[in-house]
């Protein structure tokens, strides 16, 4: 499944329904559930904060992508916006590249937290990728190959 949409607030609670709906046939308890819908929210409100920061109204994008493999939900949401500098500092806990906003610098580490497997790659000027993979029915360890 692959979902492109604009980078407007209005649209992190839709791409977070859709990868929870998508994962729907791999029977995820609701705790399962409630960790995909955050990690997708997470990585798609940082799309939106700060991937695209000009706050225009230019049409800016986010795409979500989404598979299965045996039970494992496989997610892939990438922008095309202004990349990170420093992914070792920007995968810190609390830190903010915006420190004069309410933000509490805990995205990444959530998304982390949530789901078995994680990885950001990111280029300046051009964008960031953010992978995730959630295991359902069991440990990390009972799907690892």
């Amino acid at each position: 499944m692959k979902l492109t949409f604009l980078a407007r607030s209005e649209n992190e609670v839709f791409a977070r329904n859709v990868a929870a709906a998508f994962a729907l046939p791999l029977n995820p308890t609701l705790s399962e559930l409630s960790d995909v819908k955050t990690a997708v929210s997470e990585a798609v409100t940082n799309c939106i904060v700060h991937a695209y920061p000009d706050g225009t109204d230019a049409e800016h994008w986010v795409t979500l992508e989404c598979s299965t493999e045996d039970n494992r939900l496989h997610i892939v949401v990438t922008d095309s916006g202004k990349g990170i500098e420093d992914i070792a500092r920007a995968l810190t806990p609390f830190y903010t590249s915006c420190p004069g906003e309410e933000r509490s610098g805990m995205g990444f580490t959530i998304m982390q937290t949530f789901m078995n497997e994680f990885h950001v790659t990111s280029e300046p000027g051009h964008g960031t990728r953010v992978e995730m993979t959630k295991c359902f029915g069991g440990t990390a360890e009972a799907y690892a190959r």
